[in-house]
């Protein structure tokens, strides 16, 4: 079983990528499970604030609640920011976990702006409407210093990002000992 934490700032691409992983390799009778963050938030995660603790909380129990899938999926995926470097270090140690790091750069994402967060954001201090923890703009985002991909979003097609991300997991899957360039 591999599990893969993906990495990267609000509208990078990580759930989008996820699910295309899932229905591709569905096709190759492979079983795909997507841990996706903004679902478990609601969930498993509903306690938790966007404090730097809770944050990295959230990430352990997504750790965790993949790890419950090892035997019954040959491939996990949690979607999620996960913005420190510790955490993902400690998943990587403590699971085997795989970081796949979405990049996108910020013009791209402040003009994809999905959710309409990038505009809250940059909102003036004053305003009742201003988001103050968005990650990688007004609040911490560690650049992932141990990957195992990069995926840049910004300069590749969804379908061109997807197919990457599913030829690493399959060559990890075929054969553990060849290494993904």
């Amino acid at each position: 079983m591999l599990i893969i934490q993906l990495t990267g700032l609000s509208g990078a691409g990580k759930t989008t990528l996820s699910q295309y992983v899932k229905q591709k390799l569905g096709k190759e009778d492979l079983s795909v499970e997507i841990i996706d963050g903004d679902a478990y938030r609601k969930t498993l995660c509903a306690d938790l604030s966007f404090s730097k603790a809770d944050r990295c909380e959230n990430i352990r129990r997504l750790g965790q609640a993949a790890y419950t899938f090892t035997g019954s999926r040959d491939v996990v995926i949690i979607a999620a920011i996960n913005p420190f470097e510790e955490v993902r270090l400690e998943l990587k140690e403590k699971y085997g976990v795989k970081t796949v790091w979405i990049n996108c750069s910020i013009d791209v994402l402040i003009e994809r702006d999905t959710k309409g967060l990038y505009k809250r954001a940059r909102l003036p201090e004053n305003h009742p409407e201003k988001l103050n923890n968005l990650t990688g703009v007004n609040d911490d985002y560690d650049l992932p210093l141990t990957c195992d991909l990069i995926i840049n979003t910004h300069e590749q097609t969804s379908g061109q990002s997807g197919d990457m991300l599913c030829d690493f997991i399959t060559r990890f899957i075929n054969d553990k000992s060849v290494p993904f360039t």
